[in-house]
């Protein structure tokens, strides 16, 4: 009877083990829309995604759900880079914020909830990253050469 008590004891702390480890899988990963680029974009995003580093800003590398070659992510969904986007409708805007950072340029959008939502311009393919308000711009520093790489300087489609 006493083997019986103290199996059931430890009955409760093995069902929240076991809810805790379920609970740290996949499950916790952000999610990102997945873009869906002409053929010449999506090639190439995916030249992009061949050349993203491993860290951002001091983070690893954390890719979105679902998977795809046009989307990745860093750190805890703090930064998400979304490659083939549309042309955003502030990019026609002359008071938009930009700048340039390392080399590329970016028009810069604040978002309702203090993210920031960084889009590459004058580049054959439009890049978006989503930055967590504050952050600065260390991850598009860290982004930029792999940009400059993968996707060159024009007018995207």
């Amino acid at each position: 009877m006493n083997f019986l008590r103290h199996r059931l004891k430890c009955l409760p702390a093995l069902v929240l083990l076991c809810a805790a480890v379920g609970c740290s899988s996949a499950d916790d990963r952000a999610s990102a829309a997945v873009p869906s680029p002409a053929a010449k974009a999506a090639k190439l995003c995916r030249n992009l995604d061949a050349a993203l580093p491993s860290k951002v800003d001091g983070q690893g590398r954390r890719d979105p759900e679902p998977a795809s070659a046009l989307t990745a992510g860093w750190g805890d969904a703090a930064i998400i880079l979304r490659c083939g986007v549309e042309r955003p409708a502030k990019m026609s805007d002359s008071l938009a914020d930009s700048g340039e950072v390392n080399g590329v340029a970016w028009l810069m959008e604040k978002q309702r909830d203090g993210r920031y939502r960084c889009t590459t311009a004058l580049r054959l393919a439009y890049v978006e990253v989503t930055l967590p308000g504050g952050d600065g711009a260390g991850p598009l520093v860290d982004l930029a050469s792999a940009i400059k790489k993968a996707i060159p300087e024009g007018i995207a489609d």
